[in-house]
């Protein structure tokens, strides 16, 4: 089951290719991109890759630094993004050992992309919660 915020899947499933008109088909190039789009879109993962844009952390610095994430999802996103090569996990053998998490160069090239998204949504966030509100207060006026 997904923690509150994390899409597992794309819902549209009418994707047009960037190149030309014609639909992405259900194969195998829909599928990676659903992939993809799943692991880097998703809360989590947005919020580990732009902690990690400063340099490598440890896993209690990330699990302060992010309110809400419970030590489980921690690890499955760590997990997630090392597997998709977009994190790399260090492991120095002191007592007890040490492991850091950094960002590869690839999770880097997308951090700026990362970083670009949460700066809108921190000046936009203002402007979003007012349209909810008007949306919500139409919506309620509706039923009545």
């Amino acid at each position: 089951m997904a923690e509150e915020g994390t899409l597992t899947r794309v819902p549209n499933t009418d994707v047009r290719a960037v190149t030309g008109d014609e639909p992405i088909g259900e194969g195998a190039a829909l599928c990676q991109l659903r992939d993809v789009l799943d692991r880097v879109g998703d809360k989590w993962s947005v919020l580990v890759m732009a902690l990690l844009t400063d340099g490598p952390q440890r896993y209690s610095q990330l699990q302060r630094s992010i309110e809400g994430i419970s030590q489980r999802m921690l690890t499955l996103t760590l997990r997630s993004l090392e597997r998709d090569g977009l994190v790399a996990r260090t492991v120095t053998p002191t007592s007890p050992p040490r492991v850091d998490y950094q960002l590869t160069p690839v999770g880097a090239t997308l951090s700026t992309q990362v970083n670009a998204l949460i700066d809108w949504a921190q000046g936009h966030r203002e402007y979003v919660a007012s349209a909810r509100l008007r949306y919500d207060e139409a919506q309620s006026g509706k039923s009545s």
